[in-house]
């Protein structure tokens, strides 16, 4: 009885938690990546950050990105799965991953679920900071007078990156709802009782 409860606790404490963290611009998804980083020991894996570095550092994959993105054309699934799987490769023994902005296809989603398999394990769940257009414009414009970012003082170029989220989030947030994996979380409120949302989410899927 005492080697199957010692299997059984040993086997939940190493396996990994992977998130698929989703939210549109101003939901607060950067505050709250960072915190379940901190609280879970997760490797964090911003495919913006990761086309911006591999683009810089000239790899063979970001220089193949920059031909598409200097035509003005989308990067290819593939690109940015090799992108991805190559960061995440770096990365021997990790607690798990935080996947933001990513899968935003249903290509890239099998993937992401082919390229785990791989490493013996799996998506533990998609969570999506879920906040109103009205109150998304409101915190972007005062982004945008506080930190004087241009896309952030446009009303017009507000919306259209609110827009391109929801067209382009659709297929993710419907695959892991398929799979039983997607939770929507209240993104509006004091930052910290979101992050405690968001961790009793984590925490009901991981012992549930």
């Amino acid at each position: 009885m005492q080697e199957a409860f010692l299997f059984i606790f040993t086997r939940k404490i190493t396996s990994m938690l992977n998130i698929v963290l989703f939210g549109p611009p101003g939901s607060g998804k950067g505050t709250q990546a960072a915190k379940l980083v901190e609280k879970y020991q997760l490797i964090h894996l911003s495919t913006g950050d990761i086309f911006r570095t591999n683009i810089k550092g000239e790899t063979e994959l970001g220089k193949l990105a920059k031909s598409y993105i200097d035509k003005g054309q989308l990067v290819p699934d593939e690109v940015t799965i090799g992108m991805l799987q190559s960061e995440a490769d770096k990365h021997t023994n990790p607690a798990g991953f935080i996947f933001d902005g990513f899968p935003r296809t249903i290509q890239q989603a099998e993937a992401l679920d082919k390229y785990l398999n791989g490493r013996n394990t799996s998506i533990t769940m998609m969570l999506s900071l879920e906040v109103n257009e009205d109150e998304l414009r409101k915190r972007l414009l005062l982004r945008g007078k506080d930190s004087g970012r241009a896309d952030d003082q446009d009303p017009a170029v507000i919306q259209n990156r609110i827009d391109v989220y929801n067209r382009d989030t659709a297929p993710a947030k419907e695959f892991y709802t398929k799979q039983n994996k997607y939770k929507g979380i209240n993104g509006v409120g004091a930052i910290d009782d979101i992050f405690q949302s968001l961790c009793n989410a984590i925490e009901a899927r991981v012992n549930g």
